[in-house]
């Protein structure tokens, strides 16, 4: 029986920093991006992921170490003679053009053939739903047609690297949300090695096959969404990614028989009457209703814990109501959830 082969890797960083007089914008990082592989960078502002992409792209040198693509160095090698492609939020298109020929611009510089280049845009065009719109001018489109825009003349230049740096940041919301479904889709039929940044959770989320997450120029994780979410390694990304109770000291002890810190997500907790039983398996608190905040599809209740401390509660509104029929402000309550969705991790010391 053979071992099943890895994935070339499209994007190493072997000891990556890059400083800023005293700032540390990256700090040490080592980490692989599979090639074909929707690789996300995310954490707040200041963290160093846009760094990274600058880095990859040429647009910044490192201060230290040494950073690949598909195995080629990429000490001293200018952006242009790279082998990737960026997208940038604010789109960048040149608005005295035609649609079609922002996306043909690419080609254009390299010298390829007027009717060649158009027919290609027109292809590109095709590709990300915006067939037939190539004659109008950038402003005739919505912001998330010439965000597509943006995208199919990065991609016209094949690159194997594509690079996207907060493109869906200036779109609404529903806007938003669509443009993940449709970026996700387009990246699974290129096949391109996308590394996209954001510090928006749901984003990285929904679309990607890894996440790195970020804080303060290094990694604090990098796994599946599944893994950052449910198995966060760290208080910070505990915290940063969606919402987390962190449960720590004598509350902890109280409740788990342990002082280690532990996470438990809000959702994954019940509300119920304050002597209903613990299923075997099962932690259980008790506490008062602090705030109800009604949100539409759930509801969030803060618990004031009779051990200290307080607990977020997110719960579904489902049609058929269980547990408490009353679950108003001040009203005593028992708090449970299963022992699995505890996560113990370990604080991250403060900065310096």
């Amino acid at each position: 029986m053979t071992d099943r082969a890895e994935p070339p890797t499209a994007v190493r960083f072997a000891r990556v920093s890059r400083h800023y007089g005293e700032v540390r914008a990256a700090d040490d990082l080592s980490f692989e991006i599979a090639d074909g592989e929707f690789f996300s960078l995310l954490g707040p502002s200041g963290s160093g992921k846009t760094t990274c992409l600058r880095l990859i792209a040429g647009f910044e040198q490192p201060t230290a170490g040494e950073i690949f693509v598909h195995g080629r160095a990429m000490a001293g090698v200018p952006p242009y003679e790279r082998d990737v492609n960026t997208v940038f939020q604010d789109y960048a298109l040149f608005p005295h053009m035609t649609v079609a020929d922002n996306v043909a611009y690419g080609p254009m510089i390299k010298g390829v053939p007027r009717e060649e280049r158009m027919r290609e845009a027109a292809a590109m065009l095709e590709m990300v739903a915006l067939g037939g719109l190539g004659g109008r001018k950038p402003s005739q489109l919505s912001g998330g047609q010439r965000q597509r825009v943006a995208l199919a003349r990065a991609l016209i230049n094949r690159p194997k690297v594509l690079l996207l740096d907060e493109p869906l940041g200036a779109l609404d919301l529903k806007l938003r949300e669509q443009m993940q479904v449709e970026l996700k889709a387009i990246q699974r039929r290129v096949g391109i090695t996308f590394v996209y940044v954001t510090h928006d959770q749901g984003e990285a989320l929904s679309m990607s096959d890894r996440i790195a997450v970020f804080d303060r120029g290094r990694i604090e994780q990098i796994g599946t969404a599944t893994d950052i979410y449910e198995h966060p390694a760290s208080a910070f990304v505990a915290g940063f990614v969606g919402v987390s109770n962190l449960v720590a000291a004598e509350v902890a002890a109280a409740i788990t028989g342990a002082s280690a810190t532990f996470s438990i997500r809000p959702e994954k907790i019940r509300i119920e009457r304050p002597e209903a039983a613990v299923p075997e398996g099962h932690c259980a608190v008790g506490g008062r209703i602090e705030s109800v905040l009604y949100l539409g599809a759930n509801t969030r209740y803060a618990i004031a814990l009779d051990h200290g401390g307080e607990l977020t509660v997110l719960d579904q509104n489902r049609e058929e109501q269980t547990g408490l029929a009353d679950r108003r402000v001040g009203a005593p309550v028992k708090l449970v959830w299963n022992r699995r969705h505890i996560q113990t991790i370990g604080a991250r010391p403060p900065a310096p």
